[in-house]
């Protein structure tokens, strides 16, 4: 009896409310969305950190007038250093394959560019990436070495900036929740006293504190899990229709995004809107209005 009442109460105060409540809903669902996805793409750089960082070369660029013997001691040298892994030789003329390959969609770019204007480079992989520094050292001196080029450098650019879109994000959710939480309070403290005198009977016949602020309560929790189950269905909607859809061609790059992660936004969004939502509205209760 009193689990049914306590649930139509919770119906009739959420249609009493309907305007605010869909607020409600719909700024807890921007904060959600935001919050799953700089969780995803936390989840996401963290990969794409270990995807590339082991398949992370060093190039070394050869001045142009090098001679047969200086290009062969480097080589020797680089095979018999216990740093590398592996060495592989490009030629001027690889250089320019490669190049055209990468600059495809750019013609003018490539009709302009000679093969005799790319230096040649030996592509080092290294045992343990984090040598770099000690492999440079040794060999920034050697004839005919014109300059060394660590990926670690160029990539740790990209994550820097990938670092700044994720706390961009987070930002933007914290701030979008702190929104949830005063629309949550709000809406709690005019239910609440949209119902002052039913909740002053209660308490003269004797109702606890606790079955008088349960409706209120489950009112913010349900908008909280409305909203993180619309959060839910636009990051799945995002997965299938732009990450799966037009940033497909992208994905050799920035990796796919796997769908376990997709998934596990569920519980912890349903998890933090519902608490959160629960939360807010206990401490509404128990502070700002007399129940």
């Amino acid at each position: 009896m009193r689990v049914r009442y306590v649930l139509s109460e919770v119906l009739t105060g959420l249609w009493r409310n309907v305007t605010m409540t869909i607020a409600m809903i719909i700024t807890m669902t921007v904060s959600l969305t935001m919050l799953g996805a700089s969780l995803l793409l936390f989840f996401q750089v963290g990969k794409m950190e270990d995807f590339f960082y082991q398949r992370v070369e060093v190039s070394i660029f050869l001045k142009v007038d090098i001679t047969d013997e200086q290009r062969n001691n480097i080589e020797s040298a680089l095979k018999g250093n216990t740093l590398v892994k592996n060495v592989d030789y490009e030629s001027k003329q690889q250089a320019w394959e490669r190049f055209q390959t990468q600059f495809r969609d750019a013609p003018d770019l490539v009709n302009a560019t000679k093969p005799e204007s790319l230096p040649e480079s030996f592509r080092i992989k290294l045992k343990d990436p984090s040598k770099v520094v000690q492999l440079t050292e040794e060999f920034k001196t050697q004839e005919g070495v014109s300059e060394i080029v660590d990926q670690q450098q160029l990539l740790k650019r990209v994550f820097d900036l990938l670092g700044a879109l994720q706390t961009l994000a987070l930002t933007v959710a914290i701030v979008q929740g702190a929104a949830a939480l005063l629309l949550v309070a709000n809406t709690i403290q005019v239910a609440a006293y949209s119902k002052r005198r039913e909740v002053a009977v209660m308490k003269l016949v004797g109702a606890s504190n606790w079955f008088i602020q349960m409706p209120f309560v489950l009112e913010a929790v349900f908008a909280g899990l409305i909203g993180a189950i619309f959060a839910f269905g636009t990051l799945v909607a995002a997965k299938v229709f732009i990450i799966d859809g037009s940033l497909k061609a992208l994905t050799s790059v920035l990796l796919p995004v796997d769908w376990s992660n997709i998934w596990l936004m569920l519980p912890i969004l349903a998890g933090a809107g519902g608490l959160v939502s629960a939360v807010t509205a206990w401490i509404t209760l128990r502070f700002y209005v007399r129940v």
